[in-house]
């Protein structure tokens, strides 16, 4: 069975807003700048598919690549965050220690979250009918988040689920290369130049 080279893009840096729902918030100036910078890599001359989650941060990141490429995107909401929709927005210090614990129970729902397992098999899943069923042989880009990245990345390298493989850095805009298959996940590798 052929295996896709799949690049999951984690959108960079968002509008915040305590006002508006956090599946419509959108990238920021900051974001769309360096979602603009990953355009330089030469990896995305080699993209045939794009994919995205159905939040609006992550179609902004897949309308600019998509904008880039001459193609058209497929958003589908199984590529979305961990569902965080119980609690809604927190505070950064809040949402991190919530995060925290996210990750360091993952069987257990933290205040209402969806589990880190469940959101693993999600992604996972999600992840493996896109490379079943992606177009061509050539690389498949996903524009999605990075605690799922973090889950998928786990998933795929065999790791137990946990905090310290998450991207580096704050405000996503990293990425991982993978493919389906046992040991061909690189470890997160920032989109800025």
């Amino acid at each position: 069975m052929f295996h896709h080279t799949i690049y999951f893009i984690s959108h960079p840096e968002v509008e915040i807003s305590a006002a508006v729902p956090v599946t419509q918030w959108r990238l920021s100036e900051k974001g769309r700048l360096r979602m603009k910078r990953m355009l330089k890599h030469s990896w995305v001359d080699e993209i045939s598919a794009i994919y995205c989650s159905a939040e609006q941060k992550a179609i902004d990141g897949a309308e600019i690549l998509a904008n880039h490429t001459g193609l058209s995107f497929e958003s589908r909401i199984e590529l979305g965050e961990n569902d965080r929709s119980a609690t809604g927005f927190l505070e950064p210090a809040e949402f991190e220690a919530t995060a925290d614990a996210f990750f360091a129970s993952p069987e257990k729902s933290v205040r209402g979250w969806e589990t880190a397992a469940a959101a693993q098999k999600r992604i996972a899943e999600a992840v493996k009918r896109i490379d079943r069923d992606g177009p061509g042989n050539g690389s498949i880009a996903i524009v999605s988040h990075g605690a799922v990245g973090t889950l998928l990345y786990c998933y795929l390298s065999g790791q137990t689920i946990d905090r310290k493989w998450d991207q580096p850095g704050v405000g996503g805009g990293n990425y991982l290369k993978l493919k389906i298959e046992p040991g061909a996940c690189d470890w997160w590798a920032s989109i800025n130049l």
